[in-house]
């Protein structure tokens, strides 16, 4: 299932030496479903060929006013009117000063300046040095550029063809095809404030061993994902997982559930809804050795005991009653048989209005679920597929339970 599936891209280019990303972008979005139609300005010319491009989108690519394709000699209206966005990757400095100020001195600036605004939105990736991405004059006009509605996306850290690092690069085609999958997505959950937990809990036994489970974090991580998507400002907080953190989320990592419980405990207040989509271990070691813990010789192997970790989700389960509606707490339940009886069980011995259950381990580490939600009403199978579209569908169930803002 392509989330770009139907539309009409209009990928522009100015000059930069980033436009060696905007090839490996359009691939990416042609294979997510999006058709692409690709404008360069004369500079960007000079850092790839229109060629390229176009062997890419498999379509002819633009660069001038004038272009004789065009039986009307307006490109700049005809492409625009076709587009469901436009996105420039990357947005020079000098493009940003252009826009800001309204000049449309080549088909680029012309066609954001000829877009129907109400229905076509300009996305922009900027792309520069850290200087001039510092500069004031920069800041002011991307601060412009947003009060005139369009969309300035971040920037990335690191290193710069110049030699220097700091603040600048382009983001990564995967980072700008997801923000661009983002811009589609229903702002159901927006003015919303979302926690979630996510990945599993590691308890020491000694500084190299430890208790754990598969959890790979996969599906929390979707669901904090999916609630940006939705327009909620979202904090995670994420367990030892190996996973990158979704953009314009805000990430806590914690290693047991002890921390865990503490990371969660000083968001609550915050968190307007609360997805306890972390698998914590329901037991730790009572006491953590401090040294390796070596072979005796004896054969026989260390005796540990064990004492129950705090349950987090009940906790906030009876935070939210205290809050008399102002926290909606969402439990997970990752079963090995009996899935809707034992996911009922715990709703109702957690007390949350909203459980997601999921049979396990078999589903950990893969990129695919199927969920079923429990709440007083019954139950809802929600069906195999990609995390991210079964987190999406989590999000909008979630939203209607809420109601309107």
């Amino acid at each position: 299932m392509n989330d770009l599936a139907g539309k009409h891209i209009v990928l522009g280019l100015s000059g930069g030496i980033a436009c060696y990303k905007a090839a490996e972008l359009c691939r990416l979005l042609i294979k997510d479903g999006a058709t692409v139609q690709v404008v360069m300005s004369e500079a960007a010319c000079q850092f790839i060929t229109p060629t390229t491009l176009q062997a890419l989108s498999n379509r002819p690519v633009y660069s001038s006013q004038w272009d004789a394709r065009e039986p009307n000699q307006m490109p700049h209206i005809n492409l625009g009117r076709a587009a469901d966005a436009i996105l420039i990757a990357p947005a020079s400095a000098d493009l940003l000063a252009k826009l800001a100020q309204g000049r449309a001195d080549d088909l680029l600036t012309l066609l954001c300046l000829a877009r129907p605004q109400e229905r076509v939105p300009l996305l922009l990736a900027p792309a520069m040095n850290r200087e001039m991405w510092a500069h004031p004059a920069t800041q002011r006009n991307v601060a412009q550029l947003r009060a005139d509605g369009a969309t300035v996306w971040p920037v990335g850290q690191g290193e710069q063809a110049c030699g220097e690092s700091g603040d600048g690069r382009m983001l990564e085609p995967e980072q700008l095809l997801e923000l661009l999958q983002a811009q589609f997505q229903p702002q159901c959950l927006a003015g919303q404030r979302v926690l979630v937990t996510a990945g599993p809990t590691f308890e020491a036994i000694d500084p190299v061993r430890g208790i754990s489970n598969h959890s790979s974090g996969k599906m929390g991580f979707a669901i904090a994902r999916a609630a940006r998507e939705a327009g909620a400002e979202v904090r995670l907080v994420a367990g030892p997982v190996h996973l990158p953190t979704p953009l314009g989320v805000r990430r806590t990592d914690v290693q047991s559930a002890l921390q865990m419980q503490a990371a969660v405990q000083a968001e609550l207040d915050w968190a307007s809804v609360f997805v306890a989509a972390a698998a914590v271990a329901d037991w730790r070691p009572a006491h953590s050795a401090e040294q390796k813990i070596k072979k005796d010789g004896s054969g026989q192997p260390p005796s540990l005991q064990f004492v129950e970790n705090p349950d987090i989700l009940a906790e906030a389960a009876a935070s939210a009653r205290a809050r008399a509606g102002q926290l909606f707490c969402v439990g997970f339940a990752a079963e090995s048989h009996d899935l809707q009886a034992q996911a009922e069980a715990k709703r109702r011995r957690k007390g949350v209005p909203l459980l997601v259950g999921n049979i396990g381990p078999a589903t950990f580490g893969r990129d695919d679920n199927a969920l079923l939600l429990l709440d007083a009403q019954g139950c809802k199978a929600l069906p195999a597929g990609p995390k991210l579209h079964l987190a999406r569908a989590l999000v909008a169930e979630i939203a209607q339970r809420l109601g309107p803002a």
